[in-house]
């Protein structure tokens, strides 16, 4: 079955410009498929479309996920929080309270799994708290708990909303720019993490990402955009500097960074396997 299947998906902003331009996409359950462009190519706008944040132009299209459509002909499915309960979108900015715990920001993955009177107080089940508690563990962060989330590093916050997409037991992944504002050795780290996701207990993900040779380094596949058209889906070691440079012109230098990591990616701890197992049951 395919995680995700996208079906003549375009939209147009109000001002007349268009964001996506009929796209069509298949991405079989288990895959870790980059998605570059450069700025404004509609990276953002298709995660965004494919999480049923937003709906596309009132024209015949199809957005399905898992097997169940989540928005069609410009139109959102009103099962659309049920069917988000398998997805986890990572953002750039972290998307944590900052005056929170880290513990809690964790915990609300599991929201959609307690009682609303739970969800009010804030009292969520032991077995809720102990899974945060493994999954920020796994996360290299268990330290950290108890903090406010605005006490963590930039790598760090990026690691808890990893973490809170284990919580939630999510299928899918779509992360947007996830290493955008990171340092190197973070951002290392952190695709390190999303890989182990994908690659260990096959979770699908979906990564936008600026720098190609990041793509190539953890994802086979990569789907290209420009102007909000595919431009290229497929290996991703094939999208050489020469490839780039036919593709996007003046605008592949955007998408070719200097900063490599060189360090082979590492397992996460133990408790990591078992939580994403739970998460593919």
């Amino acid at each position: 079955m395919d995680a995700i299947r996208i079906e003549r998906l375009s939209k147009t902003f109000r001002n007349g410009r268009k964001a996506l331009d009929s796209i069509d996409l298949r991405i079989e359950e288990g895959e870790m498929v980059a998605l570059i462009g450069a700025s404004g190519s509609g990276k953002s706008t298709l995660l965004r479309h494919i999480a049923g944040f937003i709906a596309s132009d009132a024209a015949p299209s199809h957005v399905t996920l898992l097997g169940r459509p989540i928005q069609y002909d410009g139109r959102i499915v009103r099962e659309v929080r049920s069917i988000r309960r398998d997805v986890a979108f990572v953002f750039q900015q972290f998307n944590l309270v900052g005056r929170l715990s880290v513990m809690t920001n964790v915990l609300i993955g599991a929201l959609s799994r307690v009682p609303l009177w739970r969800r009010l107080s804030g009292c969520f089940p032991h077995a809720e708290r102990a899974l945060a508690m493994e999954s920020l563990d796994a996360m290299g962060i268990g330290e950290h708990a108890f903090e406010r989330a605005s006490n963590l590093s930039g790598g760090q916050q990026q690691r808890a909303a990893l973490a809170r997409a284990l919580v939630q037991r999510a299928r899918i992944v779509l992360a947007d720019e996830p290493i955008a504002s990171l340092d190197p050795e973070s951002a290392r780290r952190v695709m390190e993490l999303m890989q182990s996701l994908n690659r260990d207990h096959k979770l699908t993900v979906i990564v936008s990402l600026h720098q190609i040779d990041v793509a190539m380094k953890y994802c086979p596949r990569t789907i290209a955009l420009r102007d909000g058209r595919v431009v290229y889906d497929g290996l991703s070691a094939r999208l050489t500097p020469a490839v780039l440079r036919e593709l996007y012109g003046a605008a592949a230098s955007e998408l070719l960074s200097h900063e490599r990591a060189d360090a082979a990616p590492s397992n996460p701890a133990g408790a990591f396997a078992a939580l994403a197992s739970a998460a593919t049951s």
